[in-house]
């Protein structure tokens, strides 16, 4: 499989856009909104709760892409998002992307009470399962900790059928600023 790599903001706006009715499983039988409606929930809670931090909001309004470059690979999707969007977005980001399927691991060991959707009840045992105590300590160490927390929490809650939350065109400016400080 080779890499896919988002080099310019058309593209990566062109990429989020195709999330349009792409889902999270091919037969559909996954989270209730499509990957577009998602990263854009996603993103305006992180904005909500943290107005004054660009990379995160932008981690959130991608933090699924993986999903499009590569169906079916729920275990990688993170990863593969990641390294697709690093040259473009930067470190920051790309490494918050990867984070938010550890995160999900640290909340199924800390909070197991916690609600997941369906879908990533599903996925995670794909996804390594439940941290380890050592994974645990190590995660909290993380110093991007924090933020991957507040990414998890924000995905759990970005999937409320119907809920609009603007257009994709909406992000391009903080898009293009975080874009123009990674380079």
């Amino acid at each position: 499989m080779n890499p896919v790599e988002l080099h310019d903001v058309d593209a990566l706006l062109a990429a989020l856009h195709a999330c349009r009715d792409a889902w999270d499983t091919p037969d559909r039988t996954g989270d209730p909104v499509d990957l577009h409606d998602h990263g854009l929930q996603t993103a305006r809670l992180l904005e909500r709760a943290h107005p004054e931090d660009h990379e995160l909001q932008v981690a959130g309004l991608v933090h699924d892409l993986g999903h499009l470059l590569y169906p079916g690979d729920d275990a990688g999707h993170a990863d593969h998002a990641a390294q697709a969007l690093r040259p473009l977005l930067g470190e920051r980001v790309a490494r918050l992307v990867a984070l938010h399927v550890p995160a999900k691991r640290y909340f199924v060991a800390t909070a197991p009470d916690r609600a997941l959707s369906p879908q990533s009840a599903l996925t995670l045992e794909a996804q390594g399962g439940a941290m380890t105590p050592a994974e645990v300590e190590e995660f909290r160490r993380d110093p991007l900790f924090s933020a991957a927390v507040a990414l998890r929490e924000a995905d759990d809650a970005g999937k409320v059928v119907g809920l609009r939350t603007g257009t994709m065109e909406d992000w391009r400016p903080v898009v293009e600023r975080v874009a123009r400080a990674a380079a």
